[in-house]
């Protein structure tokens, strides 16, 4: 593949920071999305009154009424300093997969659910998004995954995760059988409706709904959790991230598989098959405001108790 898989150990975050300066920013967002649409009006006619020039994601810029230049991922990712995606995590994962490989800042604006990795408020962005345009943030690095489908011994697809890579039935859920590998060690067998491979961010996601612990972003590790296992005996296992993950598909499978990343792009797994998943070369460069507190976004999205005293 000619990659050079950088395993030197990130920063997960930086110092604040009160000399960056952005001066083109893209917006990207959910298309035809009432919520969505109306945010980004504002973020253009605000931003554009502070005198930055905005671009807009294709999808998008048509929806917002706007003499505003139209481009897609790539080009946000070439030409802006900042990228701001409203909208919900998964938002943010489908922009990320892409903006990751540039050396472009994201930050959120939460029009969804939950919203870990989506930090403004939607009514009320403008205080805080002047402070960071001003230098006022905190950068945290967040590795991807890199997933590849080999059959025969040839690569057949590849793709990154933010999130995670899961392998699993590809219509009807059902138990596999599959065997998987630590760094070409031999950890176990498994018969299980599937496998979730996670990174830090996303152990807050799917690998938390079915039963994995939560890794703080600081972390340089993986976390595997079996979904739906046939023994009781097996749980999630946490993993250097430098480790490869091998997972190989018994040939006996009656049915055609997948691997999903970050739920939204799936590659087709044949009975047979071999599924390597590792630490991406690439990592998103997230933008926070001054004062983000990782343990209060879990307190407040996960309804833990407060205080005590």
């Amino acid at each position: 593949m000619g990659i050079n898989f950088d395993v030197s150990r990130p920063k997960a975050r930086s110092s604040i920071n009160m000399t960056t300066k952005f001066h083109t920013i893209g917006l990207i967002g959910k298309p035809h999305h009432q919520g969505t649409n109306q945010t980004l009006k504002r973020l253009h006619h605000w931003l554009t009154m502070q005198g930055y020039e905005v671009l807009a994601e294709e999808r998008v810029a048509t929806e917002l009424g706007a003499n505003i230049e139209a481009v897609d991922l790539l080009e946000i990712g070439e030409r802006c300093d900042l990228a701001i995606v409203v909208g919900g995590d998964g938002n943010m994962l489908g922009a990320a997969r892409v903006l990751a490989r540039f050396d472009v800042g994201v930050i959120g604006v939460n029009r969804g659910n939950l919203g870990f990795l989506t930090d403004l408020p939607p009514d009320a962005f403008e205080e805080a998004l002047a402070k960071v345009l001003d230098g006022e943030f905190a950068t945290e690095h967040r590795f991807l995954l890199e997933a590849e489908v080999y059959r025969h011994g040839m690569l057949k697809a590849s793709n990154t995760a933010v999130n995670e890579a899961v392998l699993h039935p590809g219509k009807i859920a059902h138990m596999i059988e599959f065997e998987v590998y630590i760094d070409d060690q031999f950890m176990y067998s498994q018969r299980a409706d599937g496998m979730i491979v996670s990174t830090p961010t996303g152990s807050t996601a799917y690998a938390l709904s079915a039963g994995g612990a939560i890794l703080t972003p600081n972390l340089q590790a993986l976390i595997l959790v079996p979904m739906f296992p046939h023994t009781l005996s097996c749980r999630p296992i946490v993993v250097d991230a430098c480790s490869t993950i091998k997972m190989v598909v018994s040939p006996e499978n009656g049915e055609n598989l997948e691997v999903s990343c970050d739920g939204h792009v799936h590659l087709a797994v044949l009975p047979g098959d071999e599924i390597i998943v590792r630490r991406s070369s690439e990592q998103l460069r997230l933008i926070h405001p001054k004062g983000h507190n990782y343990f209060h976004v879990l307190r407040t999205k996960l309804g833990w108790g407060s205080k005590l005293f």
